[in-house]
């Protein structure tokens, strides 16, 4: 037994003890006040009676029964032990689903989050419960987010490890061969520029996970999405990629505009990838009734598996389905990011006509 146990045991059963002597004593004590009285009553000399024709005379006295009598002993012998019984059983139905609980977070900190305590609890439904509850929600949210960690070093570790590769073998090419020094040094050039820029992704992706999102202006979205459309036509025009672009007036919202450009832009550059040529990237933004603006932004390759929506933007996700291309898999994984700092949110789904290519919706709430 625990602690917690005896002290519930000992407050509730000494409550108890207290009503049961207090409410003996009092009920005596009448008694014992009842039986004062009747023998007043008893000693006190009755009235003349008259009887007609005869002479005046006293009634015999009446019976002495009196009430009083010595303290109930036993029956509050019998209400103690009642009482050490109901204190005992409600001290258990407190402490032993707080000792499950106790149980589970030392598990827990010793790095054993597989423990849920939902089960122990049995049928309760009060708030003992639902603490059981929280804390199996709370195990389930730091295992993904160490499972997502672990998977995170991974992916790292796997990215870095390709151009580092390469350089090694740049540097060796150079050494066998002087007389390419040229092309090893472009090599080597190349594939620092790609380590430096995975590195800016990952802090980028680290900062805005900390919640460092910068400060917030009013954004006019039709301005930002001009530019960025005007440099994804420049970029489509090598892959015979065109660009439709559709956006209602006067459309603005509150946001850090370096960080909404980069979430927009990575989501552009990723359908332009993803076009095959001679088709066109669908960008359109409005303004709906409910306050909120939705952007959408459609290409015409082949697509994400519905099962696949929600993994790619996850960050290094490469489906099955997608071109390995020169992204680092971190692009629709910072824009998820950016959007959730000023309230917005990001989805990719099935085209409604059923027709091939990927759409990926953002709502935005419109600023005043």
């Amino acid at each position: 037994m625990g602690r917690l146990f005896w002290k519930f045991f000992l407050f509730i059963w000494l409550g108890q003890v207290a009503a049961v002597v207090g409410t003996g004593t009092f009920f005596w004590f009448e008694r014992q006040q009842s039986s004062m009285r009747a023998d007043f009553e008893a000693h006190r000399p009755p009235p003349m009676e008259f009887d007609r024709g005869g002479p005046p005379h006293r009634p015999p006295p009446p019976d002495d029964k009196r009430p009083g009598g010595p303290l109930p002993i036993f029956p509050m012998i019998a209400a103690l032990i009642a009482s050490l019984l109901c204190a005992a059983g409600v001290a258990w139905y407190f402490a032993k689903p707080i000792r499950h609980l106790r149980n589970a977070f030392a598990t827990a900190a010793e790095g054993n989050l597989d423990t849920r305590v939902g089960g122990a609890m049995g049928g309760r439904r009060d708030e003992l419960a639902d603490l059981g509850q929280d804390f199996d929600r709370m195990a389930e949210r730091l295992q993904a987010l160490m499972a997502a960690q672990k998977r995170l070093l991974h992916d790292v570790s796997h990215e870095m490890r390709s151009p580092l590769a390469r350089l090694q073998a740049a540097i060796g090419l150079a050494r066998q061969q002087p007389g390419r020094i040229e092309d090893t040094l472009a090599r080597i050039e190349r594939e620092g520029e790609r380590m430096n820029g995975l590195i800016g992704e990952l802090l980028t992706l680290s900062r805005l996970e900390a919640g460092v999102s910068g400060p917030l202006e009013k954004v006019d979205l039709g301005e930002l999405l001009a530019g960025i459309v005007e440099d994804a036509r420049f970029e489509g025009a090598a892959e015979q990629v065109g660009v439709d672009f559709v956006a209602a007036p006067g459309l603005f919202v509150q946001a850090n505009p370096e960080l909404l450009h980069r979430a927009i832009e990575n989501v552009v550059r990723n359908g332009l990838r993803f076009s095959p040529a001679g088709t066109s990237l669908q960008i359109g933004a409005r303004l709906e009734a409910d306050g909120l603006i939705h952007l959408h932004i459609a290409d015409q390759g082949s697509g994400v598996p519905e099962a696949e929506l929600e993994a790619i933007f996850t960050p290094f996700y490469r489906g099955r389905n997608l071109a390995t291309g020169d992204g680092y898999g971190l692009g629709l994984a910072i824009a998820r990011q950016v959007l959730s700092t000023v309230n917005g949110k990001i989805a990719a789904k099935m085209k409604a006509d059923g027709s091939s290519g990927l759409l990926i919706e953002i709502v935005l709430p419109a600023a005043n």
